[in-house]
């Protein structure tokens, strides 16, 4: 007898790491509870995915917008009002058949169903509608959603949410928004990569690459962020500018920096999902020194958690960054552009560590890291608190499932 089999979207194991990072830690931790699960990614980078995939119950079928808006979307609504077709369309489309066959869809998109984001309300949308139309139950990881005041945003998620089994919400603001909405299949928990593991080999790895006696020393850790630069760039600003004076103001502290793209997709230029570009921009623009370190490849997510966790300090402006950076107890100050960064750090009482880039100057940017560096004692007594307390809530979330994954096997 087989066991269970899992369907999952919005996650990737290339590109942006912190859906790898959710991804793997779903599949570690599912793995400890259920017998011999197996699990399908429905995948936007189906090919990138499969070059990087080391899990041998991971299979993963393409689902880009276009395939999952038109070809899967219109299968799974003839599966479902065409119930003499049934048997033919799962012979005939690997994902109707996962769908089929899966006791529950995970979806692990970050943001979802949220104001101002309208151009991916339609993802958003057609990342359930398959399942719900082949009859597999939707279970919302971990996620930020709301506000709702655009009129389209609230009926589409009014009409929606309610379907899912189950929504968890991210931090408390997500949580009083989906309240507001009237939604009743709730549960507060905390983003699901703080449950990633490391394996303890990633020193080894990363040290093929990297020297990691670069961190002898203190070592600021910079993630920059493509969506913060076209954000910050459209309203006039210089966002990779101000990355690279900061940088410079750090080393002229004589502190080390650690510059870190969190999403790479190697072998393009394109930037969704893909801050190396801006990377190597801001690094063409520094003086090279010893005390400067620029990681120009892709790494998974465990070797980037890894790697976070030997920063003294870690400014981020990748959400998932800076969730691998509160799971390694490092001090982080964070550029945000949504709800979703300042409600994760009030779950450790540090939400006064997060600005939006409406706020950043490079002035702002120092004055912030500074007062950051002063409080550093009590920013590590509250990380080293809460931190265990985030991580039952994340892995909450795996028990959750099981249940689900148990009544509908």
């Amino acid at each position: 007898m087989t066991g269970p089999r899992i369907t999952i979207i919005g996650s990737a194991l290339s590109g942006n790491k912190g859906a790898s990072a959710m991804l793997e830690a779903a599949i570690q931790s599912l793995g400890e509870r259920l017998d011999d699960p197996r699990f399908t990614l429905l995948s936007m980078y189906p090919r990138e995915d499969a070059a990087q995939n080391p899990y041998p119950n991971l299979e993963i079928l393409p689902a880009n917008p276009r395939q999952l808006g038109v070809t899967i979307n219109t299968v799974a609504l003839a599966y479902r009002v065409l119930p003499f077709l049934r048997g033919t369309l799962r012979r005939h489309s690997r994902v109707i058949r996962a769908l089929a066959e899966s006791s529950v869809l995970l979806d692990q998109g970050g943001i979802t169903f949220t104001d101002g984001r309208e151009k991916f309300l339609l993802y958003n949308v057609a990342s359930i509608l398959p399942a719900l139309n082949t009859r597999t139950p939707v279970f919302k990881c971990a996620q930020a959603v709301g506000p709702f005041q655009n009129p389209i945003n609230r009926w589409a998620s009014r009409t929606f949410l309610p379907k899912a089994a189950t929504v968890v919400t991210r931090g408390r603001i997500t949580h009083e928004y989906a309240e507001g909405l009237g939604l009743t299949n709730l549960v507060a928990g905390a983003d699901y990569a703080f449950s990633l593991e490391l394996e303890g080999t990633e020193s080894e790895q990363v040290s093929r690459h990297l020297d990691l006696s670069f961190f002898d020393e203190d070592v600021v850790g910079v993630c920059p962020s493509v969506v913060l630069q076209k954000k910050v760039d459209a309203r006039g600003g210089d966002y990779a500018g101000q990355i690279v004076d900061f940088i410079a103001h750090v080393r002229a502290q004589g502190k080390r920096v650690l510059l870190l793209p969190h999403s790479v997709r190697t072998g393009t230029d394109k930037t969704h999902n893909n801050d190396l570009p801006l990377c190597r921009e801001i690094h063409s623009r520094l003086t090279l020194g010893d005390d400067l370190l620029f990681v120009d490849r892709e790494l998974s997510s465990q070797q980037l958690r890894y790697l976070i966790g030997q920063c003294s300090f870690f400014v981020a402006s990748r959400f998932h960054a800076m969730v691998s950076s509160l799971a390694m107890a490092v001090p982080t100050l964070v550029i945000g552009w949504s709800h979703k960064y300042r409600e994760v750090l009030e779950m450790f009482e540090l939400e006064e560590w997060a600005f939006g880039h409406d706020m950043l100057t490079l002035e702002y940017l120092v004055e912030r890291f500074e007062a950051l560096e002063d409080a550093r004692p009590v920013v590590e007594r509250k990380l080293d608190e809460r931190l265990p307390v985030v991580k039952a809530r994340s892995i909450e979330q795996a028990e959750l499932i099981a249940q689900v994954v148990r009544t509908h096997q």
